[in-house]
């Protein structure tokens, strides 16, 4: 495709990711959980790397079923840790697990994740207007809350710039660029 867009998006996943993806607003907790679960992975890697790993991480987690992953134990955690195909960092996969016992908790709680996750945005998306990658923040007071307020919740690799990639991968917020065709975009 020859069209314009966002210029992170190089790589054919990264395009495809953008293209029928990011900022578009998700609505399945299993796919809410999967993004939560890669989000923390990404932490000092580049999205790039996650994105290749993807279809790794989903077979390594089960399809990122949150109560088989809470069900989790110490030969999973080693079997993932000899998962070539993933990143193996031993404290981030330790934070997977817990965070899916903590995400069982919310849908519990709420009935679903993605009524606690869309209550903080009032079930709107928040719609951008950058023009540059220099308009793009790294974190903003509404990440910051709910950073707070999901580590009160006994989550982990939650912080509040975790949060806002997460915000835009789920389609919360939509980042896109003005002159990015897919800006303000809400189509699934």
């Amino acid at each position: 495709m020859d069209q314009a867009r966002c210029p992170w998006a190089v790589t054919p996943a990264e395009i495809a990711y953008h293209d029928q993806e990011w900022g578009r607003p998700l609505h399945d907790d299993r796919a809410l959980f999967e993004l939560l679960v890669l989000e923390g992975m990404q932490a000092g890697v580049s999205w790039r790397i996650i994105l290749e790993k993807r279809d790794a991480f989903r077979q390594a987690f089960d399809g990122f079923d949150p109560q088989v992953v809470a069900g989790y134990g110490p030969e999973k955690l080693e079997a993932l840790m000899h998962d070539s195909g993933i990143l193996r960092n031993r404290t981030k996969l330790r934070c997977a697990i817990s965070n899916a016992a903590a995400f069982l908790h919310i849908q519990q709680e709420f009935g679903s994740f993605d009524n606690y996750i869309w209550s903080w945005v009032g079930g709107v998306p928040i719609v951008n207007h950058p023009c540059s990658m220099e308009d793009l923040p790294a974190q903003t007071p509404l990440s910051e809350t709910i950073s707070t307020d999901l580590k009160k919740r006994g989550f982990k690799f939650v912080g509040p710039v975790i949060v806002y990639a997460y915000l835009q991968s789920a389609g919360l917020v939509n980042d896109h660029m003005e002159w990015c065709p897919w800006h303000g975009s809400t189509d699934r």
